[in-house]
């Protein structure tokens, strides 16, 4: 049997009331994630640490945060779609009673509905919009286009001075043209199209400022604490140390609130001008119009294959907006390798406001293109689209998960033939792919600390956007310890604990868990080295479980968690851990299966039932992993069935700046979910926020046109278009 391999390292302990310190040869165990079968914690289906304090109101969001003095802030937004600021009068504004601070300094033109003009704090939220109603602005306003189609024409306004159009340089791999010749004459044409798509988030856009001396303390509702600290520091010109974020809980962002942004920097500023704390919270419309979007894509497509089913070629054009300067970009061809490609991209100006990151940014949309041409290439072959699928897709963990989602889902039930059900009401089935990194990053620094009276603390400046990450940070350290998870203190949130980088890109859990873990691991490895002193064995014979102390072989010698951590001194311990690249991975797989009723009368789709299924690595929370599926599926229901932000190109106003006229599904349209989690055992963590929502819409549209035989080729899928697909219209 091969010796141990052993490392040497310092810890403090405490003999008869005397703390010295000593250096010890303890194991050097290569760290691992190890079986979830014996673990307690992790991979299981842990309630969230916190929710007993949300539901029972004790979790305070940034909307909550309630300070002596505090002032309440608006802005004042343009009305154009573009215009230039001739002047602002607000000293009408400034002598209403009830007023503390305006700001008219933020822009000279504005280029879409809803850009911040000014800003003004009062003592209540009314005499602020009344303050608001009192500035006089004059405009002159300027030439708009907020459609890409028409600022795609020569003749559209120029909403940049470098032109409406950017990009169109062709990207090529293999021979196109021969590929395509030589195709068996198996080739699909068609256009598809996804509109932009808004966050909604629970909680707005919004933040509390409050000066003390000269360091800012910010509560924000983020997605990234370290990313508003260093973007309010550098808008107010002052040392990042000199500002202090903190986000103990918030209402979602889905990628669009990763910086102060705008309102932040106008909160801290009004703050500093009025000497008193400031809440500046985005109201619905705000949210609509000035907070992001996810771009849309339109996509004209040419794919073929060979008459045995085997893709060898892909030509796309697709366009897009994301306001002034954003990217529409999409990964085209998706999920499927194809040797021969051709592709061109144009990002389009217009007047609309800057888009922003949402969930899975550019994949739904990819998700939509590809697998809607690849089920109509399917159907020009005559094959069954699962087995296409499978003919073209390498990856393994998909084709396990392809076969046990047609099991679940009952796919030898859909109809051979696309629109052969009979009846008013047709059934359909679909399906569709997801592809997703997931994989983590350095730089996050936790702080592990347990005291001689048995607490223990981690500390880390992570954030937790509703995917669960207390309570996996938590469960990782009582995982390490042999600790019920109550008895560990998970706190995070706050620039004051140990860097940590934004939630993004479903990189948190792959970035923080590791560097959680070595921490855990750090700790756990000195309080051993202490018991084993006290004990007199060597650290390695020592195990940690239950809330006790043990020596392997069945010795009598057993310390309670208090006993051992008594044996600390009066610091305890503290260790920072660093992210251990062994311990994540990247690249995640996913399917789903969907089936729909399509009433042939009214054009209604209802989405009666959604087969999920997903891998993630190492699972730290099931129940959390569930969670996040089922919110997916959800939100690409609402992307394949409601969401449309719809402009007026007269005027160039958003048309449903609301959660009334913006259409969302409610409960009565949910429909049954199954979310299965995939036991991928790599023995790494990945991310996995993100890829459950990518092949829902397109799973639903495959199942449309399953039940009715009819491709509808733009989202969302509305009652009139599926009317005007059969021709009752």
């Amino acid at each position: 049997m091969p010796q141990q391999k052993m490392k040497r390292v310092k810890t403090t302990i405490t003999v008869n009331g005397e703390t010295r310190e000593v250096e010890i040869e303890v194991p050097d165990i290569e760290a691992q994630w190890g079986d979830p079968s014996n673990m307690r914690w992790l991979g299981k289906r842990i309630p969230r640490v916190d929710g007993a304090d949300k539901v029972t109101g004790r979790a305070k969001y940034t909307y909550d945060i309630q300070l002596p003095g505090m002032l309440y802030a608006k802005i004042l937004r343009s009305p154009y779609p573009h215009a230039r600021i001739r002047s602002i009068d607000a000293s009408q504004a400034e002598r209403l009673p009830g007023v503390k601070a305006v700001i008219t300094d933020l822009t000279r033109e504005v280029n879409y509905v809803g850009e911040e003009v000014a800003a003004v704090a009062a003592v209540s939220e009314q005499i602020a919009r009344d303050a608001l109603k009192l500035i006089k602005v004059e405009y002159e306003p300027l030439p708009f286009v907020v459609s890409p189609e028409t600022a795609r024409e020569p003749s559209a306004p120029r909403v940049t001075p470098q032109g409406n159009v950017r990009g169109g340089n062709p990207r090529e791999r293999g021979d196109v043209d021969s590929a395509f010749s030589r195709s068996d004459v198996v080739v699909h044409e068609a256009t598809y199209s996804v509109p932009p798509r808004s966050h909604c988030c629970l909680e707005p856009h919004g933040l509390v400022c409050q000066w003390q001396g000269d360091k800012l303390v910010a509560w924000a509702s983020t997605q990234g604490i370290f990313s508003v600290r260093d973007e309010l520091a550098g808008a107010l010109n002052i040392p990042a140390s000199n500002v202090r974020v903190i986000c103990e809980h918030m209402g979602g962002g889905f990628g669009s609130k990763f910086g102060a942004r705008a309102e932040g920097v106008i909160c801290a500023r009004l703050a500093k001008m009025a000497g008193a704390p400031v809440k500046l919270m985005l109201e619905r419309e705000e949210e609509q119009l000035a907070t992001g979007y996810g771009p849309g894509v339109t996509a004209k497509v040419k794919i073929a294959a060979t008459r045995d089913g085997q893709l060898i070629a892909w030509e796309s054009e697709t366009y897009g907006t994301g306001g002034v300067w954003g990217e529409a970009s999409v990964p085209l061809p998706y999920i499927y390798p194809v040797p021969n490609v051709r592709t061109r991209h144009f990002d389009i100006s217009t007047n609309i406001g800057a888009s922003a990151a949402l969930r899975a940014p550019g994949h739904p949309q990819a998700s939509f293109v590809m697998e809607s041409a690849m089920d109509d290439l399917a159907h020009r072959l005559g094959m069954d689209p699962l087995e296409f699928r499978m003919k073209n897709d390498p990856n393994p963990v998909r084709q396990a998960e392809y076969r046990l989602g047609a099991e679940r889902i009952g796919w030898q039930r859909r109809n051979r033939t696309p629109g052969a059900g009979s009846g008013v009401v047709r059934r359909g089935i679909g399906m569709a792919s997801a592809v997703w990194g997931g994989g983590g990053g350095a730089g996050s620094r936790p702080t592990v600390r347990i005291g001689p009276d048995g607490s223990v603390e981690v500390r880390l400046g992570t954030q937790d956007l509703g995917t669960g990450t207390r309570t996996y940070v938590a469960a990782i350290v009582a995982e390490e310890l042999g600790l019920d998870i109550k008895q560990v203190k998970a706190l995070i949130g706050d620039t004051d604990y140990g860097y940590s980088g934004a939630s993004g890109g479903s990189t948190t859990t792959a970035s923080v868990a590791p560097a959680v873990k070595m921490a855990a691991m750090g700790a756990k490895e000195r309080l051993l080295a202490t018991v084993s002193q006290h004990l007199q064995v060597n650290p390695a014979d020592l195990v940690l479980a239950d809330g006790q102390v043990t020596v392997r072989g069945g010795s009598a010698r057993t310390l309670t968690w208090k006993q051992a951590c008594a044996l600390l001194g009066k610091e305890g311990i503290e260790v920072q851990g660093e992210w251990n690249p062994n311990l994540q991975g990247s690249g995640v797989a996913g399917c789903q299966f969907a089936e729909v009723e399509v009433d042939t009368e009214t054009g209604k789709v209802r989405v009666v039932r959604i087969v999920a299924i997903q891998d993630c690595g190492q699972v730290m929370n099931r129940l959390a992993v569930e969670s996040q599926i089922y919110g997916g599926v959800i939100q690409g229901l609402a992307m394949a069935l409601h969401e449309q932000r719809l402009y007026d190109e007269q005027t160039g106003r958003m048309l449903n700046p609301n959660l009334e006229e913006y259409k969302l599904p409610g409960s009565l349209d949910m429909p049954d979910i199954e979310a299965i989690v995939y036991d991928n055992p790599t023995g790494k963590v990945s991310g996995m926020g993100e890829p459950p929502v990518i092949p829902t819409a397109a799973a639903i549209g495959n199942a449309v046109f399953n039940a009715i035989g009819k491709r509808i080729h733009s989202l969302p899928i509305t009652p009139a278009k599926v009317l005007e697909a059969l021709g009752k219209v």
